[in-house]
C-alpha cells in the first residue's frame, strides 16, 4: 500500500517529548500521531501507513531496536531513530539495522523538521507507482495488476509479493528474505510452505499456461523476478 504522504508517526514513551514533536511537526504542515508504547506504535504503523516514523529506542514494552527491525521488514517506510545515546557505535547499530537517520536527543526542532522533510522527499523520489514489464503492469497506487490489459484478481499478500519481487528485477531473494519483507514477523506465517504456496498461486493467476513466467525459481536459493517475456 502507498504511504500517507503527510502523516508522521511518533513512537516515544515520554509524553513531553511526544507533545513537543506533535506541535513542531504540526506547525510544519504534517499530520502527527503519537504512540507511547511499542505495541501501540506497531498497530498505528500498520493501520496508518505513515510517510515517516520517528522511533525512540527506549520504549517500556519492547526493545526499540527489535521494533526497528520489525517495522523495516514490514514496509519500506523511512524510520528516523531518536535516542539519548549518541556514540558512534550506537549510531552505527541503528543505521545498520535499517534506520534511515539517527537523531540524538536533545535536538533542534528546525533540524528535525528538515530531516523529516528530506525523508519524505527521498520516498517520493524513489517510489515507483506503476511498473510495466511487457504484457504485465503493476500499479502500486491502485494495487491493480493487469496482463495484456486483463485485470488479475490478487489477494493482498499476492500483490505484496509480486510488487516486492518486481521492485528489484533479476535480484534473487531467499525465502527468508521474502517472508520478512512481505509477511513481517507474524508467527502465523513463519513456516517453510508460506512463500512457495503463494508463488505457486501467483504464477497460476498471472499465466496459467506458463507458470514460471516472470517469477523464476533459483534452485537452492529462492526466487527472482524476470522482466523478459
Amino acid at each position: 500500500m502507498s504511504a500517507n504522504p503527510g502523516v508522521v508517526l511518533v513512537v516515544d514513551d515520554d509524553a513531553g517529548v511526544g507533545d513537543a514533536l506533535h506541535d513542531v511537526l504540526t506547525d510544519a504542515g504534517f499530520t502527527v500521531v503519537v504512540a507511547h508504547t511499542g505495541a501501540h506504535g506497531r498497530a498505528m504503523f500498520r493501520e496508518l501507513e505513515p510517510a515517516v516514523v520517528l522511533l525512540d529506542l527506549g520504549l517500556p514494552d519492547v526493545a526499540g531496536l527489535d521494533l526497528l527491525v520489525e517495522l523495516t521488514a514490514t514496509r519500506p517506510t523511512p524510520i528516523i531513530v531518536l535516542s539519548a545515546r549518541g556514540g558512534e557505535a550506537d549510531r552505527a547499530v541503528g543505521l545498520d539495522l535499517g534506520a534511515d537517520d539517527y537523531i540524538v536527543k536533545p535536538f533542534a526542532p528546525r533540524e528535525l523538521v528538515a530531516r523529516v522533510r528530506a525523508a519524505v522527499r527521498r520516498t517520493a523520489r524513489d517510489a515507483r507507482v506503476e511498473m510495466t514489464f511487457g504484457a504485465l503492469t503493476i500499479d502500486s497506487a491502485t494495487r491493480e495488476v493487469t496482463v495484456e490489459g486483463r485485470p488479475i484478481a490478487l489477494t493482498a499478500k499476492e500483490f505484496d509479493l509480486l510488487a516486492f519481487l518486481a521492485g528489484a528485477p533479476r535480484q534473487v531473494f531467499s525465502r527468508r528474505q521474502i517472508l520478512q519483507h512481505v509477511w513481517g514477523s507474524s508467527p502465523a506465517w513463519q513456516n517453510d510452505a508460506t512463500v512457495p504456496e503463494h508463488v505457486h498461486r501467483l504464477r497460476k493467476k498471472l499465466d496459467p499456461q506458463r507458470r514460471s513466467r516472470w517469477i523464476e525459481t533459483v534452485k537452492g536459493v529462492g526466487y527472482r523476478f524476470s522482466p523478459s517475456d
